[in-house]
Formats: structure tokens, sequence, C-alpha cells
């Protein structure tokens, strides 16, 4: 362990400014680093074969300084813990990394009992979204979300050059996953509970999101006779829902063949008010848009393949088609694999909207038992979902 980690240990109590501050500035200065890059990890791994050193190295000061929070810390200690964060991440420590047991900074000090909403974890949220927006305008306006939890264990163990041919051939083989021609072009099976791609068994969609979905029409459906626009029909729970309310126009905007095969078998086609726009929305909604006789008292989003660079694309035409006391929603999955990355993203959202002149609201609900028997992926890994509502200020 370096010196910066046992100072980070906290073995004396109270944990006071004087105490700490000045140790843990010096060694930073001298240039220890407050983060462990993965090149450094497989670098160091290399020159290290025990596996008791392996997991050290892929131990940042951040996950030293969380493990190591008493239960029973106090006020003023708290105070003197948040400027040792605010110094680490002065001097470049990064908030999402994994540890040897897979953990975030957020799963350790929620463990060490402190809250959401507390001081503490606020802060590595906060440093979350200024690094993500950063990211964004380093990569000219798109979103590079980086999960760690998506790169393969090759990365702990092997040179970097092997970790990265790793990523690239898992990228390749969840392509439908992440691209969006190749999930159009590819075949979908409708089992009992779920909608998957039929040779990578990606999860579409399933049914346990049904109680959000209902949730989401009761935003979107604010007045008797709305007229609104769900766009990716999947497996119909949200449109059920919104029949549910005697829409008076329904609109679902759906580019998949097989989804569009399924909804004409099922008779969507023929459901009195509702419209289908066959197509990608990038399509359909911009020649709505163009006509201009359209607007809409709710709008939800719901697509696969797509990413959070997308949605900023969508703000765009939601703010032309949503009527001024309509509601906008979409399921709301982004960086839901962690806990401290979806925190992460609810804050980003609500920035991103604000540009539009837009405010976001989100109820908390809780989620229930979910059976990823069916797919080669869980895709929501957190206990409690963030349920957005976006309006106009």
């Amino acid at each position: 362990m370096s010196q910066l980690h046992n100072h980070l240990a906290f073995t004396r109590r109270p944990i006071t400014a004087e105490e700490y501050l000045p140790p843990i500035k010096k060694l930073l200065d001298a240039g220890v680093p407050a983060t462990y890059t993965l090149a450094q990890v497989a670098a160091f791994q290399q020159g290290r074969e025990d596996e008791d050193h392996a997991d050290a190295s892929n131990t940042t000061p951040l996950h030293i300084m969380a493990r190591s929070l008493p239960q029973d810390l106090n006020g003023d200690e708290e105070k003197v813990v948040l400027d040792i964060m605010n110094l680490l991440f002065e001097y470049g420590a990064g908030w999402n990394f994994l540890d040897y047991e897979q953990k975030t900074v957020g799963d350790l000090l929620l463990e060490r009992g402190q809250k959401r909403q507390g001081v503490l974890y606020s802060r590595l949220v906060d440093a979350g979204v200024s690094a993500e927006l950063l990211l964004r305008k380093v990569n000219e306006g798109e979103i590079e979300f980086i999960d760690p939890e998506e790169l393969p264990e090759s990365l702990q163990e092997a040179s970097l050059n092997a970790a990265q041919d790793a990523a690239a051939e898992m990228k390749q083989e969840a392509d439908t996953a992440i691209d969006q021609k190749a999930y159009l072009d590819s075949k979908l099976e409708y089992t009992k509970d779920s909608l998957v791609t039929n040779e990578n068994r990606d999860g579409v969609m399933m049914d346990w999101e049904s109680s959000i979905m209902y949730k989401a029409a009761d935003s979107i459906c604010p007045v008797p006779d709305a007229t609104v626009l769900n766009i990716g029909f999947g497996m119909g729970i949200i449109d059920q829902a919104i029949q549910s309310h005697s829409p008076q126009k329904h609109y679902i905007c759906e580019a998949h063949p097989d989804v569009l095969q399924k909804m004409k078998e099922d008779g969507w086609y023929e459901r009195k008010g509702v419209i289908v726009l066959e197509g990608r929305w990038q399509d359909c909604l911009n020649d709505l848009l163009d006509r201009g006789d359209v607007f809409f008292d709710g709008i939800y989003y719901d697509t696969f393949s797509e990413h959070y660079d997308d949605m900023l694309e969508l703000y765009d035409i939601v703010v032309g088609l949503l009527k001024p006391g309509g509601v906008f929603s979409f399921f709301n999955g982004l960086g839901a694999d962690r806990s401290l990355c979806y925190d992460v993203y609810k804050n980003i959202v609500e920035l991103d909207v604000s540009n539009y002149g837009l405010r976001c609201e989100y109820d908390t609900l809780s989620v229930g038992e979910r059976n990823w028997e069916e797919v080669k992926r869980s895709y929501f890994n957190c206990d409690y979902y963030y349920h957005p509502r976006i309006s106009f200020v």
C-alpha cells in the first residue's frame, strides 16, 4: 500500500484537517497519482504476480477512503473527508472505477452508512456529472459514457493491447445492442414475457417493466381526450396503458419490421384513433414538424440500440411537438448497470433539458423481481427507478 493509501485509511481519530490534509497534499504534489488508470494496473500486474499485490493495485485512493470511513463519522469529520475528496478530484481522481471487488466508490459509501442525499455521495455524483459533460465536449458533442463493468476481466490480467482486443471482440458481438442498423436488420422473437433479438438474445423489452409503463402512461396522458405519441412499440405495454386513458389520437412510431408485423397481427392498425408511423423517429417526427399541424399532450420515448446522444437530438424535436402544458417522458435506463452511474445520469438529464426551457421532475419507484433467463445480459441492475416527468417551465 502506498503512503497515500495509508493516510486514507483513517487510522487516527478524530479526522481533522491538520492531521490529514497536509500530508495527503504533499504526496499528491510529489506526483503520487490520485487514481490508477487501467493501463497502469496492467503494467503493475505484469511486474508482480502476487495476488495480494494485484488486488491492492486495483484499489484507488478514493476506494480506500470510502472503505475506511468510520460508521460513527461526525459532522466535523465529514467536512474534512469532503475536503479530501475535493483534493483528490482536483488532482485527477476518477469517479467511476471498479475495485478488486467490482465496486464503485459510491457502492462503498452507501455500505458505510452514507446517504444518497448526503454530502459525500452527492460530491461523487457531481464529479461524475462534470466528468461526463467534459467528455462530451472533448468528443465534440457525442456522449461516451464509460461503464467499467462492460470491460472484460482480461483488462486486469493481461496487457493493455490484449484488453483492447477483447473489448473490440465484445463490441462486435453486441452489435444489435449498440448499432441501430444491425438491430433493424436483425430478427426478433416474442417470448412469453420478453422481446429479444433472435441471434444475440439481447433484451429489447421485458414484462417486468409493466408497472413503469403504466406510471408513464399516467404522466403523458395529463388531460382527457389527449393526443399522445409513443416512440418505440416493443411489446406494446405502454400503448395498452395509453389506451386505458381513451386518448383522442394515439400515434405510435416504430421502425423494426418484425414489430410492425406483430402490430398488424394484433390489430393495432385498425384501432380507433391509432396512427402508426412506420420508420425511424428521426425521419417520421421531422415530417410532423414540417407539417406543423400536430402537437402532443404527451410524448414517450423507449427505443432499442439508441444512446443518450440520440436523446439529445430528440430534445430538439420534442420542444417543437409538445404542447405548452404537455409532458415528455422516457424509459430511464441511463447508466442503470451501476447505481452510481444511474444517479449521475439523473442529474445530467436535468441539466440538459433545462437548456430547452424544460424541467425534469422524478418520482422514485421500487423495482421488483426481474428474470434475466431469456436474455444474454441484464440491462437494469438498480432496485429503484427514476421516473422522469419533463415539461415546460
